[in-house]
């Protein structure tokens, strides 16, 4: 996998630990136009949707923000309508759920209302959804927490499921693991899905490597490969207008901060 011309897309609000902008979700409006859905991380946090004409320089439409924090995004263009599946935490808790907001414009996200689409329970919850229309059926592959041992719950594994309106989901069905005594033994969260139909996952060999995940790459089946990891997280890799493809993903500097950054994508 190759990068090429990398550019900060959108710079950390702030700098050091927890200063973050990052975990992004593309799609194309009908002008061919760039649409970012991310979340920043600083003094407070919130899901920001932009629009940008290159790609590159982005103008924020809109935010979101929850009683509690919110991560990645899944932002979905299906016919004339537009929706953001969102990551949000219940405070004061380990746990999280996914709620999802529609509308025919990008604009009008965050006002619309917000349902609770993947609720969690007791014992895992679920954010950082990868959400796809096929043209018939949803698909959702969505991150699970378990929350069975206090003080692990930054374990991780990935859940598919579907649904014929993107409301109402079967069940999870587990379908990515982390490999005990690699790079990624303390779990595997599928981020995107590659134009050579190869998937890509964040994983972490350690408790202590949460927040610090790596890239790594798994088969068409879901499969892990023996593929060296990439030094950063949440990778998404959206085809432009032209052909070619546009990655951004979440960088890590070195005091920590966290910026989102886009490049060029080639085999």
């Amino acid at each position: 996998m190759k990068l090429t011309n990398e550019e900060v897309a959108v710079e950390a609000p702030g700098r050091g630990p927890q200063q973050w902008a990052g975990a992004p979700s593309a799609a194309l409006d009908e002008d061919g136009s760039v649409i970012l859905a991310y979340r920043t991380r600083g003094d407070g946090d919130r899901n920001v949707l932009a629009r940008s004409p290159d790609g590159v320089h982005f103008t924020t439409v809109g935010t979101f923000e929850a009683a509690g924090m919110v991560e990645r995004p899944a932002l979905v263009r299906a016919g004339s309508s537009w929706r953001m599946y969102t990551s949000c935490s219940t405070p004061d808790t380990k746990h999280w759920w996914v709620g999802m907001l529609e509308s025919s414009t990008v604009d009008d996200l965050p006002k619309s209302k917000h349902h609770r689409i993947f609720p969690g329970s007791d014992v895992v919850g679920v954010k950082d959804p990868v959400v796809r229309f096929d043209g018939t059926r949803w698909h959702a592959w969505v991150c699970c927490h378990p929350l069975d041992e206090p003080g692990a719950e930054d374990r991780m594994t990935t859940a598919h499921t579907t649904s014929e309106d993107g409301l109402t989901w079967s069940p999870l069905r587990t379908v990515l693991n982390g490999c005990s005594g690699r790079w990624d033994a303390r779990g595997a969260r599928l981020t995107t899905f590659l134009p050579d139909d190869r998937v890509t996952y964040d994983g972490r060999a350690t408790a202590a490597e949460n927040w610090f995940e790596r890239t790594g790459f798994a088969t068409p089946a879901l499969v892990p490969t023996d593929d060296e990891p990439l030094d950063f997280r949440y990778l998404e890799v959206l085809r432009m207008p032209d052909g070619t493809h546009r990655a951004y993903y979440e960088a890590r500097l070195p005091d920590e901060t966290h910026e989102l950054r886009t490049a060029l994508f080639g085999p």
